[in-house]
């Protein structure tokens, strides 16, 4: 595995927005926890809201931007999950 591995999503050359797979695991779930945590808090607020005046235009917007922490959480568990893996087969 490369050292640094770019954001999914970022598609240029060369990424600037790059996640250290070499960075202590407790520093890497720590930032997917945030991640993922942000999103289900707002779409907690979203579902439980007694009426939602938002259009569909917006609301489609609005999931586009939920989209991009939730991807760097998953991003993150995946450089996790092979790093145990790694360490499962030493």
């Amino acid at each position: 595995m490369d050292r640094y591995m770019p954001l999914t999503g970022i598609d240029l050359i060369p990424a600037s927005l790059l996640i250290d797979t070499q960075a202590p695991l407790d520093v890497l779930q720590a930032m997917a926890d945030y991640r993922i945590r942000t999103v289900t808090q707002v779409l907690e607020n979203i579902a439980f809201r007694a009426e939602i005046g938002c259009d569909t235009v917006v609301l489609s917007d609005f999931s586009k931007l939920l989209a991009i922490p939730l991807r760097d959480g998953c991003d993150l568990m995946g450089v996790i999950g092979r790093r145990l893996r790694a360490q499962g087969a030493k």
